[in-house]
């Protein structure tokens, strides 16, 4: 049963907005943020849009074509302009293999397939081919040889067969396992008002699915090791919880949440549980392999019914592909749209989207059949030994704290001055980190871009360059107690802002200088 004390957070929670728009609509408070907002977004745009004085800007089709030598060069110039930042190893995350050869081999891939389309399976049985063993070879790398046979048609019962589907990426393989369990709830319980049990530090993902599905999101909080509460999650289940999530790990502090017992918790109330391996799902099992400590996560537990799996991180797959998979056909079904009656013929689709590019999965495929285990297992060996060295770099950083006990994605704080403007201080050094809230924080996910090694004798590697310039940064930060300016007064704001709203029209004004010509 819910407890007491999550009640008066779900109510507290449907309360905030109210209030907030009730102030809001007093003129002198709508006023003074509107100020605010005016301040700050002149600023904004002009660090979004760099180009918009260098290079010519297209509103219309011009009136004749422009000639395709001219538009390669505009985008070979803008690629050479934005390679260097995370060629070099500056970018935190993002871009996880990089390698030019490898670049290369994918490019050439999706040329080859640029025109293909899964929709027509038909037409391009090939793509049916890849996107089959991209899910196959997934699945048995968590766990699904001790779950039970990933093809339906081998023996074993259809209950514990691992399948799936391709998807656009990590936020698709989330949403469409949250519709899948909504679905399935309605359909065998009769749960009309579902909710989902989510650790605060989840990804965004859920309250994207929460928001687009009508499920209630019921947050559990992390303990003082930034694991989520499994106690709590348990407290938290009622008679319309559709499912109980878990991060391995989780994007804001790297930490792998007690999946064990969270999905034991699960599979005992006979709900589903799924495992968020986006950020990990390619990383965690060759971790295990090599030794590093990794609690069990995937689908050898029989409480996990379900993961999401990103190809396009740490599988080296280009942008665009992520795995989600299920125990059991049948729960994969609900998922799947058909449609019967439909005047324009018979009509279905795995995902969201109907037409899709087939060039992706089949550099998708390219990728994981080239690299082979010995090649995920030294992308893994390499980064994996950068990233210790950086966590104990940052370590013995005085005033710099870390954050739980993570593998390769580090967050740190400090108790003695600003963590934003040393943020700030590292984006004038050309790094891009990621600067968290709650509590306020900065972290870096180490990639196959940071394992680079210096040039010569007498360039530092990457690793070396980073904790040389956090702790210059630091440095900085300490001798100048009173320095205003760049984006820490923003990221402050974000952190302790009461009015949840405000911030949220804050990023949408952000979306929509992103769309200005």
């Amino acid at each position: 049963m819910m407890s007491l004390k999550n009640r008066i957070k779900r109510i507290r929670a449907r309360l905030a907005p109210s209030v907030e728009k009730s102030l809001r609509a007093i003129p002198a408070v709508n006023r003074r943020i509107e100020s605010q907002f005016d301040e700050l977004m002149p600023e904004l745009e002009k660090s979004l849009k760099p180009y918009r004085d260098e290079l010519p800007r297209r509103s219309q089709l011009p009136e004749t074509g422009i000639e395709r030598a001219a538009v390669l060069e505009e985008i070979e110039t803008l690629r050479e302009r934005e390679a260097a930042r995370w060629n070099d190893g500056y970018v935190s995350g993002a871009v996880y293999h990089g390698d030019e050869g490898h670049i290369e081999f994918l490019n050439r891939i999706y040329a080859l397939t640029s025109q293909a389309n899964p929709l027509h399976a038909d037409i391009w049985p090939s793509i049916a081919k890849y996107e089959a063993e991209i899910v196959a070879m997934t699945a048995d790398m968590l766990g699904a040889g001790a779950a039970g046979p990933a093809d339906a048609g081998e023996a074993g019962r259809a209950e514990d067969q691992i399948c799936g589907t391709v998807t656009s990426g990590g936020t698709e393989s989330i949403l469409l396992a949250m519709k899948t369990y909504r679905d399935r709830a309605r359909e065998t319980k009769g749960i009309t008002r579902p909710e989902m049990v989510v650790p605060v530090t989840a990804h965004a993902a859920f309250d994207k699915a929460a928001q687009y599905f009508n499920i209630e999101m019921v947050r559990v909080p992390v303990d003082d090791r930034y694991r989520a509460d499994w106690r709590a999650a348990r407290d938290a289940i009622t008679k319309n919880t559709i499912v109980v999530v878990g991060s391995a790990p989780s994007f804001p502090h790297g930490i792998i949440d007690p999946i064990e017992e969270m999905s034991a918790v699960a599979l005992e109330h006979g709900i589903g549980f799924h495992t968020d391996g986006c950020l990990g799902g390619f990383l965690l099992p060759w971790a295990a392999e090599l030794g590093y400590p990794v609690p069990p996560f995937d689908f050898r537990l029989p409480g996990v019914t379900s993961m999401s799996a990103d190809t396009h991180k740490y599988g080296y797959a280009a942008k665009g592909t992520s795995v989600v998979l299920y125990r059991g056909t049948d729960l994969r079904h609900y998922q799947y749209f058909t449609i019967t009656d439909w005047p324009g013929g018979l009509y279905f689709s795995p995902t969201f989207a109907g037409s899709r590019p087939g060039a992706l999965s089949a550099a998708c495929w390219g990728a994981m059949v080239s690299l082979g285990r010995d090649g995920y297992l030294d992308a893994a060996r390499r980064i994996l030994e950068t990233a210790a060295r950086i966590r104990e770099g940052i370590e013995a950083i005085p005033g710099l704290r870390l954050l739980g006990h993570s593998l390769f994605v580090h967050a740190f704080t400090s108790d003695e001055f600003d963590i934003y403007r040393v943020l700030d201080q590292m984006t004038g050094r050309h790094w891009s980190l990621n600067g968290l809230h709650h509590p306020s924080c900065v972290h870096v996910c180490v990639t196959l871009r940071h394992t680079q090694p210096g040039v010569g004798h007498t360039q530092p590697s990457v690793a070396e360059r980073f904790l040389a310039d956090l702790a210059e940064s630091v440095d900085y930060v300490r001798a100048n107690p009173a320095e205003a300016g760049g984006m820490a007064p923003v990221y402050g704001m974000a952190a302790t802002l009461p009015l949840r709203g405000v911030v949220s029209d804050i990023l949408r004004r952000y979306i929509d200088v992103l769309y200005k010509v």
